[in-house]
């Protein structure tokens, strides 16, 4: 997931830093890798809040299509972490808000975009939802075949957006039909443990 995100931030970074006039070219990489690890920083800290998984489980599942015609950019959780990039640039590379907002508002909905539409792509197995929520909980969901537990749940997200307890009750229901391994309730556990449920 890592070799996937790093070639989306430098797909994106090549018009939105190296061919900016704003961006001094000493500063390229730099730029880029603080996107980067802001990116993942940011998207990590939310898998280990509460509720965070499911945040970003939503967002990979639904795209841009979850905010109802609207951007990435207007998804809260995407939105504080682009923040949290603009402030880090700004700072450490001396460049102007309005020149660390323009690199965050080119990159991310490409980078992101460009994640959500690897992960959800069939024929592309350089990415799955799965490897993603591995990476960004820490280990934290191995052996969760995400794919496997959202296509059983597709009603689950009739309303456009994927919640715990959404979650919760696809795990209940894919380990009920499954009475050897346990049952759901081992599942359900496991999700509710992840996801912060009491």
């Amino acid at each position: 997931m890592l070799e996937v995100l790093q070639g989306l931030i430098q797909q994106a970074g090549q018009t939105a830093v190296v061919e900016n006039n704003e961006v001094p070219n000493e500063h390229n990489e730099g730029v880029m890798g603080e996107v980067m690890q802001g990116l993942l920083g940011g998207l990590t800290n939310q898998a280990n809040s509460q509720g965070g998984l499911g945040n970003i489980l939503g967002m990979l599942t639904g795209g841009s299509n979850s905010n109802q015609g609207g951007s990435l950019m207007d998804n809260p959780m995407v939105a504080g972490i682009a923040q949290n990039i603009i402030g880090s640039i700004m700072a450490k590379f001396g460049l102007s808000n309005s020149a660390a907002s323009g690199v965050v508002a080119n990159m991310l909905p490409s980078v992101l975009g460009g994640l959500i539409n690897k992960s959800n792509d069939p024929t592309d197995s350089s990415v799955d939802t799965g490897s993603i929520m591995n990476v960004l909980s820490g280990g934290k969901t191995s052996g969760i075949d995400f794919g496997s537990l959202l296509s059983q749940g597709a009603g689950a997200m009739a309303d456009g957006k994927l919640d715990m307890n959404d979650l919760i009750n696809l795990a209940s229901g894919a380990g009920s039909s499954n009475q050897n391994s346990g049952g759901g309730n081992l599942f359900g556990n496991l999700l509710g443990g992840l996801f912060g449920k009491k």
